[in-house]
């Protein structure tokens, strides 16, 4: 059977910003820290809004190094749509990249792997075609927050 190919559309940049981390500390399955989402924005050909505040992204560092996402969002568009975003995902670094990341410094992204899925849920409206996308993301972690690059799967 020959292969089935994979392409993509870019959708939009999302810009996070974050406060904390809550430390949960190292449990049965990693050390687990929670950042609240502080607020930020995103910006695409079709869909430009708002990230508000309230969501939050628990990560899982786990004992090979690696992190695990785990992060819920609402998005508002310019037009006043709420969307819900859901996304997993996986960061890994070396672990001289991974101690600078952890000491609050920014990295080159091409120094270390972060992607994610994503879902969206949002009600009738202009957006509703996002209900029927699965999305990913290339990100790249910035003292202030997360920045991703997001497409969707076509």
């Amino acid at each position: 059977m020959d292969r089935m190919p994979l392409h993509s559309d870019f959708l939009f940049r999302m810009e996070l910003t974050v406060e904390g981390p809550q430390a949960i500390g190292t449990g049965p399955i990693g050390d687990r820290r929670v950042f609240l989402i502080t607020g930020g924005h995103f910006r695409g050909p079709g869909l430009t809004g708002t990230v508000l505040p309230g969501g939050s992204d628990w990560l899982l560092t786990e004992s090979d190094g690696g992190t695990r996402l785990d992060v819920r969002v609402v998005l508002q568009a310019e037009d006043g749509q709420l969307i819900g975003a859901t996304y997993q995902g996986i960061r890994h670094a070396p672990p001289e990249v991974a101690a600078r990341m952890a000491a609050g410094e920014e990295v080159p992204p091409g120094s270390y792997y972060m992607r994610t899925a994503i879902r969206f849920e949002t009600g009738p409206g202009p957006h509703e075609w996002l209900n029927r996308v699965l999305a990913v993301a290339v990100g790249h972690r910035f003292p202030a927050g997360p920045v991703y690059d997001v497409y969707a799967v076509l």
